[in-house]
């Protein structure tokens, strides 16, 4: 459930999550690489605030991801969850080494940043942008999308390859995110059909 936890190109950051067809026709991966791209504007929550990762953040957010999970994959999507439920999100989080919620969503935008620019395959950094072509060229090949389902991951490719990709501040943390990526990538629900 990505609404509450504002994954990776917390649109475009995120947008290169997965290469599978399923993920792209869901257009998680993308709408949080979007708003992570988008500047801030009247009304919209403030950019992220870049930070330098560590291992222990990165242990957190998986071991907290385990937990997470089973809360937020049972709420509907674009919901926002009632208190008792941000209450039990808050405490996992706590335990987990952070020391808020907020906390947790600024490491994990901050790791999502990263991995939009991942490329599946090759498991390398190649950018954002990058990401996104390769997105497209497979949608556009992809024989088994129905019309309308190419059609709409398209149109989101093509979106978030227009927004402007962030600038990493933080260089060190590519190779720290690149380090855990397939264990992100599962805790995370990156490649989820």
């Amino acid at each position: 459930m990505r609404v509450f936890v504002r994954p990776v190109l917390t649109a475009l950051s995120i947008a290169c999550l997965s290469v599978s067809v399923a993920a792209l026709s869901t257009g998680a991966a993308l709408a949080q690489a979007k708003q992570d791209a988008a500047p801030a504007q009247a009304g919209q929550p403030p950019a992220m605030k870049q930070i330098p990762l560590t291992d222990k953040q990165i242990d957190g957010v998986l071991a907290a991801q385990k937990e997470m999970n089973p809360i937020t994959d049972k709420l509907p999507d674009n919901v926002q969850p009632d208190p008792k439920v941000m209450a039990q999100l808050e405490a996992i989080v706590k335990k987990n080494g952070f020391a808020s919620y907020d906390d947790y969503n600024n490491v994990l935008d901050n790791i999502s940043l990263i991995l939009g620019g991942i490329d599946p395959a090759s498991k390398k950094y190649v950018g954002s942008e990058a990401v996104l072509k390769g997105q497209i060229a497979q949608v556009e090949a992809d024989k088994k999308m129905s019309a309308n389902d190419k059609k709409q991951a398209l149109a989101d490719l093509n979106a978030a390859l227009k927004a402007p990709e962030p600038q990493i501040e933080n260089k060190g943390n590519i190779d720290l995110v690149v380090k855990y990526y397939d264990k992100l990538n599962e805790a995370l629900g990156v490649d989820e059909q």
